[in-house]
């Protein structure tokens, strides 16, 4: 859907918020029944740059000028090869714990696009929508994240859509539903409870980053470059760099800190089960 046009309005990196309420004392068994541990084990190229031939991401079809060179050919193929190994790996998870793995979509876009959850444009940055269990790229947010946010590297664009197909994790394990369920019972902890489901999705995002470090297919300086990206989009540094104010009240993904926390975490770790961001501080 890169040719096309489409419509506006969304939120930036993360999940669309349905509305509603929530508990922070909400229980929530995260994945740990769900997901057995251990690390993936497909065959892949020696190292990030090493992409793969032939076609581009599932939904990335379409160039601006009909039979014109492809100026995104090199960022869509490699997000096409993201998009498989994160699948690939989860799969594993949920065929080592007697489940079948859903995989998630992937539709690539430049400047709107309308989706179950509503209409977006590249403001809204990546988003993940539950209701149509698809993941949605501007690629263009790319080019924000290495010159705005200071995060270049291939591997922060792959801790990004890492990152939504966690929150796809979390739709098909159940957890999206249950936090939504209680953010409609209370409306006070909206926002934390939503930290808490970023804060999530960016561990899961590091225990797939673990297999990629035990598989060998990481350069030096990768890892740096996805906790780069992790701290760049944090609440209180983007809206310290907006405003020139700090307000937690507002946070909905949770502070630079605790992003790069948690998906150092579960890159450190490998372990699903050490993603409970529900029990305790986060």
């Amino acid at each position: 859907m890169r040719g096309r046009g489409g419509g506006g309005g969304g939120r930036g990196m993360g999940v669309p918020i349905a509305g509603g309420g929530g508990v922070v004392g909400i229980v929530i068994t995260v994945l740990v029944l769900l997901l057995s541990g251990g690390s993936g084990g497909v065959s892949l190229p020696p190292a990030f740059e090493e992409l793969p031939a032939g076609e581009a991401a599932p939904s990335g079809a379409g160039d601006s000028v009909p039979g014109a060179p492809d100026p995104e050919k090199r960022t869509v193929q490699f997000i096409s090869f993201v998009l498989d190994d994160v699948q690939d790996f989860w799969t594993k998870q949920f065929d080592e714990s007697g489940r079948k793995y859903p995989r998630a979509e992937l539709v690539l876009f430049r400047d709107g696009v309308r989706t179950a959850c509503g209409a977006a444009t590249s403001a809204t940055g990546p988003f993940y929508c539950p209701g149509d269990q698809t993941a949605y790229l501007d690629l263009g947010f790319f080019s924000e994240l290495a010159r705005r946010f200071k995060a270049p590297g291939d591997f922060a664009q792959a801790y990004v859509l890492a990152h939504e197909i966690a929150h796809h994790i979390q739709k098909v394990t159940g957890v999206e539903g249950r936090v939504r369920e209680a953010q409609r019972e209370d409306r006070d902890a909206i926002n934390e409870l939503s930290v808490r489901l970023e804060l999530q999705a960016d561990c899961l995002a590091g225990v797939w980053g673990h297999s990629t470090y035990e598989r060998g297919i990481l350069e030096a300086g990768d890892l740096e470059e996805g906790l780069t990206a992790a701290s760049a989009i944090g609440d209180d540094r983007i809206q310290k760099e907006a405003t020139g104010r700090v307000d937690p009240h507002t946070f909905t993904h949770g502070t630079s800190e605790q992003r790069m926390r948690w998906f150092r975490t579960g890159f450190d770790t490998g372990d699903p089960e050490r993603c409970d961001t529900f029990s305790g501080d986060v």
